[in-house]
């Protein structure tokens, strides 16, 4: 069917109008989130109605090519019934926030001793002690009658520093005899020796904030309330985010589904525990056999599943109530997501899961784990068809050409993006999602096929996480590997097909197509090798900026002398603080190599030594740069819940998707995203410093 080009742009220059006069405050009404998601149906039904009658119906016998053009179709399928279901979850977003307000009034209003008490479990393998003490110190911290609250360590490393550390920290230590079933038999094990009427179950990165159990545990006073799951949110980069340097701009990967996904499946009684972070309903895990599910490695959906089934919801309050670890390297990001997905995938084949008896039709619907699967293909085949296209010859869309490409398929894409952004703008960025989508695709796709290939006996994998993780630069040479190869073959397919005398491809109606979509994968595929080098880490800990005064005294020996300063940012490790101009004119100053003690609000005196001093380039004054000595103490304990529990949030990023998608390619040719800090060998803080410190217990770093 041939068009003029008037004709063939009417749909996308509509569209287009559409997106531009439509006012996004109109979306706070349900009736209109279900117009705009109808019209985009309507549009996308369209499409696919030419997409089958015309490019895919027509292709007939047993060919390559047939067997491709369906291959095709049946992806983009599977593509689109996810973006249905992702859709129909948006519509039903919920804001759990005022419920948590009235609940926290109605709970600080009883007497203490009618609250109920809570166990607090964390769930621990082989994380060294630079990530549990903060877990540790930050559980002691919760704000809940000091006899209603119990801290447990969950222990299946088994190890002998981690039991005396509990001991020391005042807090339980558990332990069993083997590792059956990994994280959920150590829970369960956990279970059985316990006995609160709720527990919290932390994984061994994550802090809970101060106020996390007077705004989630009033939802039980519901008794069809089972878990209470708060979302997972970071406070250091993501691998995308610190490959590309770009933590202040760019959200975490996880947002998307943590801030708009999982508040749409709440509207659907569809929320599902993540295994950190969730407070459970004792009652409820007695009702469904007295713990976690075992037969698959994604234990905490398969619990969800089994609450529902006997009459208990999951409700989802989206607060910053935990902040833990993001993986801290590529490896990790793949190992946890490996993990992710084929225990996803194993619960097709569970009678437990969401095809098995007992569950309504929305619910099996949403606990389908399409995601993995139409990700991991659609991305694949995305990115892959324009070279088999321009080598082979193969066409992708049968009897098509540019211009019914732009009335039909472009208005339903740029549709679907236009209300992504509409639905989810502060989360959904599409170079950004497209990007971390083919990431993934890459390496999941084996993992998720061999899955459906053979569902079980497949090892449980802790994501490595804190000292354990490399902080030198790092290339993932496969995704690397395969991102070049890719580039290089579309790339020398267009060369090739320019030549008249050497073109592959005969049919030229959908070059022009085709070469414009081999120039967009080949930006992304640039992102995405970007992504795969990792950059050496310039700190071991995350900074969070602040704004307050604190004190600063020199040895003394030297005359005592103090000063004081304005702390600019703080960290385990560290601080950047301002002198102001005055006083940074004294000549006593302490400059680099110079040990100091500053007293910190809520903590004490901090020894520091200075590592770095400049002018500052904001104000009048000099700048210093100092590294803490401070080891596992009662005074740490107080700087981790200062800078974790107490709501600090280090993680900004910006809602204009063209500077977003501007940076991402300004990263591509920057060479420069990170310079390792080389620490020198340094002598242990002077006995002035150390004499400080002294009265406070202190434990041998181990692990």
């Amino acid at each position: 069917m041939q068009m003029d080009a008037a004709t063939a742009l009417l749909p996308l220059i509509a569209m287009a109008a559409a997106i531009v006069a439509f006012p996004r405050r109109w979306l706070v009404r349900d009736d209109v989130r279900a117009a705009v998601v109808a019209a985009l149906a309507f549009v996308v039904l369209r499409y696919l109605w030419w997409r089958l009658t015309v490019t895919v119906w027509p292709a007939e016998g047993w060919s390559v090519q047939s067997a491709f053009v369906w291959g095709l179709f049946a992806v983009e399928m599977v593509a689109w019934f996810d973006g249905a279901l992702l859709f129909a979850a948006l519509l039903r977003r919920t804001d759990r926030s005022p419920e948590a307000d009235a609940h926290e009034a109605r709970l600080r209003g009883m007497d203490p001793a009618d609250l109920p008490a809570v166990d607090v479990m964390i769930a621990t393998y082989d994380e060294p002690l630079d990530v549990l003490e903060r877990s540790v110190a930050g559980a002691l911290a919760i704000d809940w009658p000091a006899d209603r609250l119990r801290v447990h360590v969950l222990d299946d490393g088994r190890r002998d520093w981690l039991r005396d550390f509990a001991a020391q920290k005042g807090v339980t230590y558990l332990t069993r005899a083997d590792n059956a079933h990994a994280k959920a038999g150590n829970i369960n094990a956990a279970i059985a020796r316990t006995d609160a009427p709720f527990f919290l179950v932390l994984d061994a990165d994550f802090v809970p904030q101060r106020r996390i159990l007077y705004r989630a545990l009033g939802f039980f006073a519901d008794e069809g309330v089972g878990i209470v799951q708060i979302p997972h949110n970071f406070f250091n980069n993501d691998p995308m985010q610190a490959n590309l340097a770009m933590h202040r701009t760019l959200p975490d990967d996880q947002r998307l589904f943590f801030d708009a996904i999982m508040p749409g499946r709440d509207g659907w009684d569809c929320a599902f525990c993540c295994g950190s972070n969730a407070i459970t309903r004792r009652a409820a895990i007695e009702a469904v056999g007295g713990g976690l599910p075992t037969g698959s490695i994604t234990e905490d959906m398969l619990l969800t599943l089994a609450m529902l089934r006997k009459g208990f919801v999951t409700r989802y309050l989206n607060e910053r109530l935990a902040i833990g670890l993001a993986p801290e390297s590529l490896a990790a990001f793949f190992v946890q997501r490996a993990r992710w997905a084929r225990g996803a995938m194993q619960i097709l084949f569970l009678r437990d899961g969401p095809l098995g008896p007992g569950l309504r039709l929305p619910q099996r619907l949403l606990f389908l784990p399409t995601h993995w699967l139409s990700q991991s293909l659609s991305q694949t085949a995305a990115m892959s068809v324009p070279a088999i296209y321009l080598w082979t010859g193969l066409l992708p869309l049968l009897n098509a050409d540019g211009w019914q490409v732009a009335h039909y398929q472009i208005p339903a894409i740029l549709g679907t993006v236009a209300c992504m952004r509409l639905f989810a703008p502060g989360e959904y960025f599409p170079l950004a999602s497209t990007a971390h989508g083919v990431l993934q695709a890459f390496r999941l796709l084996p993992v998720i096929l061999a899955t459906l290939v053979r569902p079980h006996g497949h090892a449980f994998r802790v994501t490595p996480k804190g000292r354990s993780v490399s902080g030198g630069a790092v290339v993932d040479r496969p995704t690397l590997a395969i991102t070049i190869g890719l580039m290089v073959a579309t790339a020398l397919g267009l060369l090739v097909n320019a030549n008249y005398n050497v073109q592959i491809v005969g049919n030229g109606n959908l070059v022009p197509v085709v070469a414009f979509w081999a120039v967009v994968n080949m930006l992304v595929l640039l992102v995405v090798a970007t992504i795969a080098v990792t950059p050496p880490r310039l700190r071991t800990e995350e900074r969070f900026a602040v704004e307050e005064l604190g004190r600063l005294r020199i040895a003394p020996s030297s005359g005592g002398a103090a000063w004081l300063a304005e702390i600019r940012d703080l960290s385990l490790s560290g601080a950047r603080l301002l002198l102001d101009a005055a006083d940074s004119a004294d000549a006593d100053v302490p400059g680099p190599g110079d040990w100091i003690a500053l007293e910190v609000a809520g903590v004490g005196a901090v020894p520091a030594l200075v590592r770095r001093s400049w002018p500052s380039a904001e104000v009048p004054g000099t700048e210093l740069g100092v590294e803490f000595d401070l080891p596992v103490s009662a005074r740490r304990d107080a700087l981790i819940a200062k800078l974790f529990t107490e709501g600090r949030d280090n993680s900004t990023h910006v809602r204009n998707v063209w500077w977003v998608s501007w940076q991402m390619m300004t990263r591509i040719v920057q060479a420069d995203r990170g310079v390792a800090v080389a620490a020198a060998p340094r002598s242990p803080a002077p006995d002035w410093l150390a004499a400080e410190m002294a009265d406070e217990a202190q434990i041998p770093r181990a692990g």
